[in-house]
């Protein structure tokens, strides 16, 4: 196990061939797929299919073992936030958040895995004060509890902007994560992370996520 004070990392080597569940899945309209046990069993795979298919579902039952809420997802992309001054869309780096303690944990088993920024490498994007004062601009108003609110509830609080000369970390491919999530009270700064860009016509991210 390795990471840093708000990210933890069990790190495994995978079996089975993933590329062959990522092929064996057809795209249709939805950018992002839910996997479960009687999808993948329709699959037509092989051998190593099959033991890549078992590995993901004994990761997810896992994870509900623990109280968890997982997702299994075959991610061709994701919504992304085209306008706006402050992008919030999974590929911006941001921080997860919650109402009580929790965490994220995360799997990517096939394809492009997220990336992490140090803390000390970011700043807050409505920190920035020219973005700050293009917020308040749209916002309408005045500094105060009510531009706060109105930041949170559009989740620009939660985006980050990479200071000059940082230098991201990989989480890597069949490494479990746990990473901090932003709450009250929270005994560790949450880590600040990113999707990876997506690249047409190369198949679907296996992601396992809580």
């Amino acid at each position: 196990m390795t990471g840093g004070v708000n990210a933890l990392c069990w790190e495994r080597t995978l079996h089975g061939d993933f590329a062959a569940v990522a092929r064996a899945l057809a795209r249709g309209e939805e950018m992002i797929v839910k996997l479960d046990a009687a999808r993948l069993g329709a699959l037509t795979l092989d051998g190593a299919g099959r033991e890549a298919a078992g590995m993901m579902l004994e990761d997810f039952a896992r994870l509900r073992e623990l109280g968890l809420q997982p997702e299994l997802n075959a991610i061709w992309d994701y919504p992304r936030d085209a306008e706006g001054i402050v992008p919030t869309d999974v590929f911006s780096w941001h921080v997860d958040s919650a109402t009580e303690p929790a965490d994220t944990w995360l799997c990517t088993y096939f394809g492009a895995a997220s990336e992490g920024l140090p803390n000390a490498a970011a700043v807050r994007r409505v920190d920035v004060a020219e973005t700050r004062a293009a917020l308040l601009r749209e916002f309408d108003g005045d500094e105060g509890a009510a531009f706060e609110e109105w930041l949170a509830e559009n989740c620009y609080d939660l985006h980050y902007a990479a200071r000059p000369g940082a230098r991201p970390w990989a989480f890597g491919v069949g490494h479990f994560w746990r990473i901090a999530a932003q709450y009250e009270g929270a005994p560790v700064p949450p880590c600040i992370h990113r999707a990876p860009a997506t690249v047409p016509g190369a198949g679907p991210r296996l992601l396992l996520i809580s």
